[in-house]
């Protein structure tokens, strides 16, 4: 009879098991920078290395908020931080940051940098832009997850041969995630090559016309990609022409002639085929779990962003001769994203809580210059929307009247040209900041609203409204030597010129490196 009870129980418990599960919980930020820390320190231990101590709260303050929403923090915002004296406060300032709508705003602005770079040379590109950085809002404000949007962008769906065409560009605000394929022009070998590199971290174009001369990837397996996007049909010339798909067309002609390459998936295997497009196959294999690339790639490009150098840098050329700097962090990285569900507020909270993410980059020891590994955080180039929307934040500049275009010019002239972690600035920018017609209005006493609030605020004496430019434009308070100087500066001319000469101070301000990278 015992038996028996027991043996009738036994469905009911592996109920019991399978509901746990599948509501275990999931990850935990805090748990996966300890371990992230952990393991940097024994290779720190190991290597001989002296990581740099951690950085202030006005330097993580700033940094953290411009690598979140893109900007930096508003002056109450910073005296807020620095008087707040409880415990957890950075742990606090992450998750609020992580909800602000900036944070959304921000990383469309990166993606769409990534995966439409064709607007910044084709016009026709470019008017498709707004809709889909629009469509990248939308879906990170949803907290869709990763996996989820990389499907979605893939597999926008499409009339059949035959039906009417889907128009790429219904309006030029309307969310678009058909930008992407549209961008490439539509062909496969395009999409194909953006594909790889951007979520499985592979540079396979250099397999197009022949197989890759530095890894393992051969031109069959470069055009077996390129297969799966052979059904979209254009039904006009240029990048906006309406699009249908042939869903039944797997293969692609051979650069080399003879047979068609059929669609395979990079690992080899073929897809379980159904009657739907071949589009739909890739993406469900480009987002699986099991996929040994598409984890690592986005956990590593996250890296990339927030330290300056991924953990295999460059960032989208993974091969057996550029390896990363710590294998095991790297796949340990992949887990934990897998494991939350491609959570990438998840991922983005447990870098920035580490130890590793929180050092100043002050270079205190030599032994930090050479090592690969974060020993101390990388000054890092803003991009050019990072740097007009701080300069709005310090400035209080409005984009209207004259000036309507001022945000396209800043994002022109301050394009990343070169990798972030190497801040460069050229002639044109040079030129843009210390003879430009926006900066100077915004440094003159009588125009700009930073000054007219600064030097208008009754009781304020000229060392609280140096303060005040300070804490608007590097999100810190002066050091000592710099007020008593600056106290000086002011004190040489006289009172009645105090504010020409706080808007000196302000325009030295605005055009300082320490304002125009992110430390």
């Amino acid at each position: 009879m015992v038996l028996l009870r027991i043996l009738l129980l036994i469905p009911a418990l592996q109920v019991v098991l399978a509901s746990t599960s599948l509501t275990a919980a999931p990850p935990n930020s805090t748990t996966l920078a300890a371990r992230i820390d952990d393991r940097l320190s024994a290779r720190f231990k190991s290597e001989a290395i002296q990581p740099a101590p951690p950085a202030n709260d006005a330097e993580f303050l700033r940094r953290v908020s411009l690598d979140i929403t893109g900007r930096i923090p508003l002056a109450a915002d910073v005296y807020e931080f620095l008087a707040d004296e409880s415990a957890g406060k950075r742990a606090k300032l992450i998750d609020r940051l992580l909800e602000e709508p900036r944070f959304a705003i921000h990383f469309s602005n990166l993606w769409r940098a990534e995966l439409l770079p064709e607007a910044t040379t084709n016009q026709q590109a470019a008017e498709l832009e707004r809709g889909f950085e629009n469509w990248l809002i939308q879906r990170l404000r949803s907290r869709t997850s990763y996996d989820q949007l990389v499907r979605e962008l893939l597999t926008v769906p499409l009339p059949a041969s035959g039906q009417p065409a889907e128009p790429v560009l219904r309006d030029p605000a309307r969310a678009n995630p058909l930008a992407f394929l549209a961008a490439k022009d539509s062909k496969p070998e395009n999409i194909a090559a953006a594909v790889t590199r951007s979520f499985l971290g592979i540079r396979l174009e250099c397999a197009q016309c022949h197989d890759h001369p530095f890894a393992k990837w051969s031109q069959q397996q470069f055009w077996s990609q390129a297969a799966f996007f052979a059904g979209l049909e254009k039904r006009a010339n240029g990048l906006l022409a309406p699009l249908t798909e042939a869903i039944d067309r797997r293969e692609i002609a051979s650069p080399k002639g003879g047979d068609k390459i059929a669609a395979t998936f990079l690992v080899g295997s073929t897809p379980p085929w159904e009657r739907q497009s071949p589009r739909v196959a890739y993406a469900r294999w480009l987002t699986s779990p099991e996929n040994p690339y598409f984890a690592r790639a986005a956990v590593n490009r996250l890296w990339g962003q927030f330290f300056g150098v991924g953990i295999v840098d460059p960032v989208d050329d993974f091969h057996d001769n550029n390896p990363p700097s710590d294998p095991e962090l790297l796949d340990e990285l992949a887990a934990a994203f897998v494991a939350s569900g491609f959570d990438l507020r998840f991922m983005i909270r447990s870098i920035c809580q580490t130890e590793t993410y929180q050092r100043t980059s002050a270079r205190t020891h030599a032994s930090q210059d050479e090592s690969r590994l974060p020993a101390r955080m990388v000054v890092k180039a803003l991009t050019g929307e990072q740097f007009f929307d701080s300069f709005v934040v310090a400035t209080g500049h409005r984009d209207a009247g004259e000036q309507g275009n001022a945000r396209q010019q800043f994002l022109t002239r301050f394009a990343l040209a070169g990798p972030i972690s190497e801040p460069e600035t050229s002639v044109q920018q040079a030129l843009t900041l210390l003879n430009g017609r926006i900066v100077a209005q915004a440094a003159e006493a009588e125009q700009s609203p930073t000054l007219i609030a600064i030097t208008q605020t009754p009781h304020l004496t000229t060392s609280m409204k140096i303060e005040s430019l300070y804490v608007s434009t590097l999100s810190r308070l002066p050091s000592g030597p710099e007020t008593e100087k600056l106290l000086a500066y002011v004190a040489a001319a006289s009172p009645d010129r105090e504010s020409e000469r706080l808007g000196d101070i302000f325009w030295m301000l605005l055009n300082c490196v320490e304002f125009r990278v992110n430390h």
